[in-house]
């Protein structure tokens, strides 16, 4: 017993296979709109955080680029017709490379605000912030102000536009608290409070923009290897028109019957001697 055929895709397989393309490109646009959307919030708080100071040095906001570099690539890839599979990939290669930077860049910004600035003595008060007045840059003009502590009073030298806190100054004491005790550059105390959150902020951002990363590269792998709305050659080759509605421009169908011509003949008659 010969086997049977494999099915011939019709016309309603290849309209589930558009739709199915149709969909699964909304949804991989939705995902880098979302990805492209936290990379632009992870740059611009991580770079709110970096400039917020002079001696405290943030690297949030480096997935911020990489990510969304690489959600512009899937963006270009998922509307291109030519190169589309290239073009994904580059945007997941991209895709992972931030999702990398994100996990470093989460761990390292909580660890920093977690454990060397201290908000209580900023938000209570109890920090001191001094500036030289105008004229003075604040990186070549210094001063010496008084610390007291338990141990009696020690000087400590600060710049112009510093916020410093006595309270966390180990003051006559040759080991250095973990916490940052001065914070050069700043306008006044309360921007190293806005700096303690922009921290908070930008690590949670981050370890959003990785669970992002991980999903619309996962989304873009599985697109990447789709046909682009239409059947694969080797199932489009399958297809044939029955025989009753073969166009006649095409041609006879490889097993139609021989077409009639005027010189067909009814069966039991002979045909007429042959003519030079």
């Amino acid at each position: 017993m010969q086997p049977l055929p494999p099915p011939v895709p019709g016309p309603l397989a290849l309209l589930d296979t558009t739709e199915g393309f149709a969909r699964r490109k909304k949804i991989s646009l939705w995902f880098l709109g979302s990805l492209l959307l936290v990379s632009a919030l992870i740059l611009t708080v991580g770079l709110a955080a970096n400039t917020r100071t002079e001696n405290v040095t943030v690297g949030g906001y480096y997935p911020g680029i990489i990510l969304g570099f690489g959600a512009f690539l899937g963006l270009t890839g998922v509307n291109l017709v030519e190169n589309r599979r290239q073009m994904l990939v580059a945007a997941i290669v991209f895709i992972s490379f931030g999702v990398v930077a994100a996990f470093c860049c989460a761990i390292v910004d909580g660890v920093f605000a977690a454990r060397h600035i201290e908000p209580r003595p900023l938000s209570t008060g109890r920090c001191q912030f001094y500036s030289s007045g105008t004229g003075y840059l604040y990186d070549v003009y210094e001063t010496e102000v008084t610390c007291y502590s338990l141990n009696g009073r020690c000087q400590l030298k600060v710049r112009s536009n510093t916020c410093y806190c006595c309270d966390l100054y180990a003051c006559g004491s040759s080991e250095h608290s973990p916490a940052y005790y001065e914070f050069v550059g700043v306008r006044g105390c309360q921007d190293v409070v806005h700096l303690y959150w922009l921290l908070w902020v930008s690590t949670a951002l981050n370890i959003l923009g990785l669970c992002t990363g991980i999903l619309t590269a996962a989304v873009l792998g599985a697109f990447k290897d789709m046909p682009s709305g239409a059947l694969p050659a080797s199932a489009s080759a399958g297809l044939s028109l029955p025989e009753d509605v073969w166009p006649p421009s095409q041609g006879q169908p490889p097993h139609a019957p021989p077409l009639c011509t005027p010189a067909c003949f009814l069966p039991g008659e002979k045909p007429p001697p042959y003519a030079p």
